[in-house]
């Protein structure tokens, strides 16, 4: 039997541990932390299937410097992380050209466009079905400016054939109460759909996992021990040795330290997200909602109401500086202004963020036994059930069912 162990236990690394124990692999799921305790903890738990466009477009370029301007603008770069910052940020204008833009967003559309299938045969499979909604999402506009703002967005949709309706005010009203009479668009993203509680889901395949004979360790990987072309054993801080005939890093954000460790360069960054837990909102939500001249998305989940949105370039090690996650909820306020913050809780997590917006997964380009699974970016939820039937499938030596070209690791 072949042993692999994976690297990291979020919803990315739990998808794949468990489609590879499903498939008769001896897998060790390997985190510094209990499975789920990092950006999945703490994600919109939405599947997003209509949110692949690249990060670097012309619509998001026109409103940049707006954003940084603003003190509570949706994007912030800490000015002490630049330096480091400039060789990611010279590849995310590199994304930016237009022949490259479409490869992109048809490298993105292939992954979204078998996402909730993929999702909801995974949570058959294993009796979690109940933890999706049946809801979609609503992306809500003030007038026609704003509309036509996002009108980009919607025409990408189009051309996948990807489902969404335009709705009027009194249809907007009719979903969703709560919200403002300002809002006069709307569209419905019905496949949008979200989890009644994200860190649960990876709670719950965690034991689905183990059910399987699947192993659980928590360390923290400070090195490999390596053979001929590929790695024999992970060195853990503690001092323990995990030999392995396969290794599998899909540790989000912190994967690139391990990469590192292999003298193989991901340009990988983290983008810094925030949100808050609200469990006594004063008011009921069915769909998540998002407000893109806002910059925000609401979801209930987690048995509350969850605002948030923002990026925060600022690295893996600086401090949270919540009044971002304070901001997020003022907005939210806008587009429910019954919504009160009773018990509210503030989080910050790591999206792991690749400057093309496409994810890695595939082997190393250095080692032979060793792949990646990282770079989801927003996506992870969204992504992590495909992901886990992908990398399995090339992990196994099975063609996979899509070209797996576009998300290898040395397209940089």
């Amino acid at each position: 039997m072949t042993s692999t162990v994976v690297v990291g236990a979020g919803i990315i690394g739990i998808a794949i541990a468990y489609e590879l124990q499903r498939r008769g692999d001896a897998v060790i799921l390997l985190d510094k932390d209990a499975p789920g305790m990092g950006a999945s903890y703490g994600n919109m738990a939405s599947i997003a299937v209509t949110e692949f466009m690249p990060a670097s477009r012309p619509g998001i370029w026109a409103q940049m410097p707006k954003w940084l301007l603003d003190p509570e603008g949706p994007v912030r770069i800490r000015p002490g992380y630049l330096p480091k910052l400039a060789p990611w940020f010279l590849r995310f204008i590199a994304a930016s050209r237009p022949s490259k833009l479409r490869e992109l967003e048809a490298a993105g559309a292939v992954l979204c466009g078998r996402a909730l299938e993929d999702l909801n045969a995974l949570l058959k499979e294993t009796g979690l079905a109940h933890m999706l909604s049946a809801e979609g999402c609503l992306s809500l506009y003030t007038d026609e400016a704003e509309f036509r703002a996002d009108r980009e967005h919607l025409e990408v949709l189009e051309h996948f054939d990807l489902r969404h309706e335009v709705l009027g005010t009194n249809a907007i009203r009719d979903l969703e109460p709560a919200l403002t009479t300002k809002i006069g668009r709307a569209v419905l993203f019905p496949d949008n759909r979200s989890l009644a509680d994200p860190y649960k889901l990876v709670v719950a395949l965690s034991e689905k996992f183990q059910g399987l004979g699947g192993r659980i360790e928590e360390g923290d990987v400070s090195g490999f021990e390596h053979r001929e072309e590929g790695v024999a054993a992970l060195r853990l801080a503690d001092g323990r040795s995990l030999a392995a005939d396969r290794v599998v890093l899909a540790a989000g954000a912190f994967t690139a330290r391990l990469s590192a460790l292999l003298r193989e360069h991901i340009p990988l960054e983290t983008e810094r997200g925030y949100h808050t837990q609200i469990m006594e909102p004063g008011i009921s939500m069915r769909h998540s909602i998002i407000w893109p001249a806002r910059a925000f998305m609401v979801t209930p989940t987690a048995g509350g109401i969850r605002v948030g949105g923002t990026i925060e370039m600022a690295g893996l090690d600086a401090p949270p500086d919540y009044r971002r996650a304070k901001v997020l909820v003022k907005r939210a306020q806008e587009a429910l202004p019954d919504l009160k913050a009773r018990q509210a809780t503030q989080w910050m997590g790591h999206r792991p963020a690749l400057p093309d917006t496409v994810p890695v997964m595939g082997q190393s380009a250095k080692r032979r036994n060793v792949w990646y699974a990282t770079g989801h970016g927003h996506l992870g939820l969204t992504y992590a059930a495909t992901t886990g039937r992908l990398m399995a499938d090339l992990i196994t030596g099975i063609e996979p069912p899509v070209d797996m070209k576009p998300y290898r690791v040395d397209r940089f």
